[in-house]
């Protein structure tokens, strides 16, 4: 089965050469793709400069419109999963592997990168609102999800179909609980482990984070009442 791993970058000149570095090293049965969003600094040139596989989007449609790109490149060329990874170096390249072992044997629709199936959610904000996510999904979707915003997922080719051929879709828990109550998706969750950002500012700030965990939640009971 072919894989292909998305990598959305914006603005991410100090972390995406060690990324894809890395991902080349550990994961080189895997192919790969730069969705560079529009970047103001120097993604692009540095991504063409060392060779790297880039899809240059002339101005910023976010991380929807990214993976979007990515999901639509994957569909016409046949892929049978997609991986999402961060350009931020906070995944590990070495965890690609388990998301497909994981996704042969199950034969779920999606496989998310979880740091909590075998450990338990340290004590903060943040984790209390992935914790009350979680719980809006399973209430409304009969599904338990404990890493519900972790970035690092697996889609395969029918979940690739629903991404490259819709436009109301983002790479978020919303859209997880979309798939799985109206598509009929089935998700796992493999155990990984995660780093802190290498490089750059996260634009999660407190603040920001509320409103990101707040507005997933309104969004998981607009996704059930009004997406078909």
């Amino acid at each position: 089965m072919s894989t292909l791993v998305i990598v959305p970058a914006y603005n991410e000149e100090e972390s995406i050469v060690s990324t894809i570095e890395e991902l080349k090293e550990k994961a080189p049965d895997f192919d790969y793709v730069v969705i560079n969003d529009g970047s103001r600094d120097a993604t692009s040139r540095l991504c063409h400069s060392h060779g790297y596989h880039v899809i240059d989007q002339p101005v910023n449609l976010g991380l929807t419109g990214g993976f979007q790109t990515g999901m639509k490149y994957a569909w016409r060329h046949g892929y049978d999963n997609v991986i999402q990874f961060d350009a931020d170096g906070q995944h590990r390249p070495e965890h690609l592997v388990d998301l497909v072992e994981f996704q042969r044997s199950t034969g779920s629709d999606i496989v998310i990168g979880s740091r909590f199936v075998t450990k338990s959610k340290p004590h903060s904000l943040r984790m209390a609102g992935s914790n009350l996510i979680s719980c809006i999904i399973r209430l409304t979707c009969g599904v338990t999800i404990k890493d519900p915003t972790s970035g690092m997922r697996l889609y395969n080719r029918r979940m690739i179909e629903q991404f490259a051929t819709r436009t109301d879709l983002a790479p978020e828990p919303d859209t997880l609980a979309f798939l799985i109550k109206k598509k009929n998706a089935t998700v796992g969750e493999c155990q990984v482990e995660m780093r802190e950002r290498m490089a750059g500012e996260s634009y999660l700030t407190l603040s920001k984070s509320v409103s990101y965990m707040a507005n997933a939640c309104v969004s998981i009971l607009f996704a059930m009442w009004f997406k078909n």
